[in-house]
């Protein structure tokens, strides 16, 4: 046997021996490991990660046989080997992460993470490397006293617990002479590890390349997990075996890998062959874990660039999954400042929700933001869809946020508000209802025959869409084949008349043909694309991850005026457009006026409206000035709100137009309107000496974005501070919640109906990599690695 020898400590480290490794190394086939190997679809088959999780232990314990001491120090065994001391020695003790909440006792009191450091006479702060926090009894260890020490006191035992007197505590045994020895053994041998100077030189030097090769593994592991989750890529198949037609795209690739890639060649040829152990890390307990850690190294790496920027909004937005769960998906935007300002709209997971109610769903959220430990305070916007529990005045979400913290501003989304907006003209007129049914009628019947859809595909170029209930937009797409080929879709009516044999078909080809040659329906086609196109430009700009409140209002105010100046000469344009069309179908350009049965009515003092007699004036007055109407009176109302809410930030892009009395008043309404149980975020009369003294301007009409811009690479963030704090938050504040929308068609990607068993961690992980991909890509391997080898002992030192 080797032995190491330390006559300081008198104590003795037994290491395997050269018969002993080479056994581990080039295992003899036992009566164990042939049946392994004989079975070549046991030994391929990744069945033993659920074992390796559920009795993790290190590399060196797997070399003899022996237990490894578990991360957390409460779990450690009261008897320590020399293995697992040496063991605990390459790893070093745990250290605690700098944003990690402590639990509080019943007294209210809680460990600090001043203990970890040390305080020296003059100022200077000194790392305290031995202590260590165990999450499991929270308490605190000393980690050389634990090893080393055959004392029984708390440090070096059950752990400190005493909050109040901790910092004397703490001071006390740290300036003991047992633990400064124990503190110089533990070092020493430190030393001697990383300059191989132990007599089990060789050894050491087998047992380091054999971490390398596993960490070289799972590099590669956690490469194809990125890529799949990207993708969207199921990565199970039916079979958890390798060289299986169907075990899945995850063991496909590495299979793939390991046809060019020695290191994944070498692994693979081990598990095939049942050489060294059974860990091989390719079963979907340890893909589960990969995924998890990858995405919470995101999650980090998010909140970390979330408190950089310190001012934040909330997006959130409901949908069921294919499993009727509720998915409650959350978006945080915030206004970066890494190199220049650039606003980010990050994923932080789906919730499930369990009942739609404000309450449950503002208590879902706060939640996830507690755990991610990001301060509520420096929230500053809110936007939800339009529906009651998300934007209800007093039981809604944004209701109840408010309550919280009063400058979460909400903002409704204004891509939905749009879509409300074009619903409303088109409710308001029984001719607008009746062109979409025609048009539903035409793709119904084209669509519901694969013969009649042949038929349509040789008259035109680009075929007839569907659209969603809910996205009147969307509809423009429809109107738009009509609009350029109405001659080639009556055609494609006409003929599927005389070939179709069902009657009831052949009515309809007809009805349908009579409908789109009709002067009436070609003025519907041309007023509805033209209007259609006009909100679709405005709605595809705000749903823009980058689009800014200020940028939104100008353009809904540039949509109104159109709307206001097409109501003028918009149904004359619409006239000669629908004669071209009827010219190019060879019909006749006549709008006949459809006589109505009158009734008789009774007697009363106010006279009935006289009846129009001109057909197309009564078109003009009852479908088009009523449409156009509404949507002007539409756009008024529904985005009051939106306004609100940037007239409140309005100084900050008008001031060089304004008074000096005026502008310090508005200053001042900022001011207070930016503050919160007595804090404030700008002080307005200091943000009004700093408008007074803004420099010349490239251009008056600058957005806030470019107002942002302009102030960083000027540098002038230090000398105008309010005015940067101002722009910043204004920039925060979302306008739709679109990217909550894009979230939903990944769900709709991930969670299939084959893979709707999926637990709620692995979804909202895959979906994390996947929307995030920008991020994950940043990632380190090795971080990830690390982070996965600290989640518990592993049966492989890593």
């Amino acid at each position: 046997m080797f032995l190491l020898l330390d006559f300081n400590t008198q104590w003795c480290h037994i290491l395997l021996s050269s018969d002993a490794l080479l056994k581990f190394l080039n295992p003899t086939p036992g009566p164990s490991t042939t049946s392994t190997a004989a079975a070549s679809t046991s030994a391929a088959q990744p069945t033993s990660d659920a074992a390796s999780a559920a009795q993790p232990t290190s590399f060196a314990a797997a070399s003899s046989g022996l237990p490894a001491a578990p991360i957390d120090p409460a779990d450690w065994p009261s008897a320590l080997t020399e293995k697992v001391r040496t063991e605990l020695v390459h790893r070093g003790p745990f250290v605690i992460d700098s944003d990690f909440t402590f639990p509080k006792q019943k007294d209210g009191r809680r460990c600090q993470h001043d203990y970890f450091n040390r305080l020296l006479i003059n100022g200077e702060k000194v790392r305290r490397t031995w202590l260590m926090y165990s999450k499991k009894e929270d308490s605190l260890h000393c980690f050389c006293c634990k090893m080393f020490s055959k004392r029984d006191y708390k440090l070096s035992r059950e752990g400190l617990k005493d909050w109040k007197n901790a910092s004397h505590l703490l001071k006390v045994h740290e300036d003991s002479q047992e633990h400064n020895a124990h503190m110089a053994t533990w070092k020493d041998l430190e030393v001697r590890f990383a300059k191989g100077l132990t007599i089990d030189k060789q050894e050491m030097a087998l047992a380091e390349a054999e971490r390398k090769r596993w960490r070289e593994v799972l590099h590669r592991l956690v490469a194809i997990i990125q890529s799949l989750a990207e993708r969207n890529m199921a990565f199970r198949g039916s079979t958890d075996t390798l060289n299986k037609p169907d075990n899945g795209n995850f063991l496909k690739e590495v299979e793939l890998m390991a046809k060019f890639d020695p290191v994944m060649k070498q692994h693979v040829s081990r598990v095939e062959s049942g050489a060294g152990s059974h860990i091989h890390y390719l079963g979907k307990t340890i893909q589960n874990e990969l995924i998890d850690t990858i995405s919470s190294r995101i999650i980090k790496r998010i909140v970390e660039d979330i408190k950089t920027s310190k001012y934040f909004s909330i997006i959130l937005d409901c949908t069921p999954d294919v499993s009727h769960k509720e998915q409650l998906s959350v978006i945080v935007r915030i206004v970066s400042q890494e190199d220049i300002p650039q606003v980010k709209e990050h994923f932080l997971g789906f919730l499930v929700a369990e009942e739609s109610t404000g309450d449950h769903l503002s208590t879902l959220i706060l939640k996830r933001i507690e755990e991610l430990n990001i301060p509520f305070e420096d929230c500053r916007g809110q936007s939800y869809d339009n529906g009651a529990n998300m934007k209800g005045k007093n039981k809604g979400v944004q209701a109840r946020l408010l309550q919280l913290n009063s400058r979460a501003f909400l903002v409704p989304c204004g891509a939905h508000t749009l879509n409300l907006v074009v619903a409303d003209a088109a409710k308001s007129s029984p001719d607008a209802l009746g062109y979409f049914g025609h048009l539903a009628k035409l793709f119904k019947l084209f669509s519901a025959s694969t013969h009649r859809w042949g038929v349509l595909l040789k008259h035109v170029k680009t075929t007839l869409k569907s659209w969603a209930e809910t996205r009147w937009e969307s509809r423009i797409k429809s109107i738009e084949a009509v609009r350029y080929q109405a001659r080639q879709v009556r055609e494609a009516l006409l003929e599927v008349r005389e070939t179709a044999t069902d009657p009831v078909v052949r009515v309809e080809a007809q009805s349908l043909a009579e409908e789109i040659g009709s002067y009436r329906f070609c003025i519907c086609t041309a007023i509805w694309y033209d209007i259609l196109s006009k909100i679709q430009y405005v709605s595809k700009l705000m749903q823009s991850p980058s689009m800014q409140l200020d940028v939104a209002v100008d353009l809904l105010k540039k949509t109104k005026d159109s709307l206001t100046s097409y109501r003028n000469t918009g149904f004359s344009d619409a006239q000669t457009t629908a004669k071209e069309m009827c010219e190019e179908m060879n019909v006749e350009a006549e709008l006949k006026q459809k006589r109505l049965r009158t009734t008789k009515r009774h007697f009363g003092y106010e006279s009935p409206d006289e009846p129009i007699q001109d057909a197309l004036k009564k078109m003009e007055t009852t479908f088009f000035n009523v449409v156009v109407d509404t949507a002007i009176s539409s756009l008024d109302e529904r985005f009051q709100n939106l306004g609100e809410v940037n007239d409140k930030f309005g100084v900050l892009l008008n001031f060089h137009n304004l008074q000096k009395e005026e502008l310090l008043q508005q200053c001042q309404t900022l001011s207070t309107t930016l503050t919160h149980d007595s804090q404030p975020d700008i002080n307005g009369t200091e943000l009004a000496m700093e408008m007074q003294n803004f420099p010349p301007l490239p251009s008056k009409n600058m957005t806030n974005m470019e107002l942002l811009t302009f102030l960083h690479e000027k540098k002038l963030a230090e000398i105008y501070p309010n005015m940067w704090v101002a722009l910043r938050i204004f920039a925060t504040l979302p306008v739709t919640v679109a990217a909550a929308e894009r979230s939903f068609s990944k769900l709709k990607l991930i969670k299939t109906y084959l893979r709707s068993t999926m637990m709620q961690e692995r979804l909202s992980g895959l979906s994390i990599i996947s929307i995030n991909h920008v991020v994950s890509n940043q990632l380190s391997y090795d971080d990830v690695v690390d982070d996965f080898a600290a989640r518990k002992t592993r049966r492989v030192r890593l």
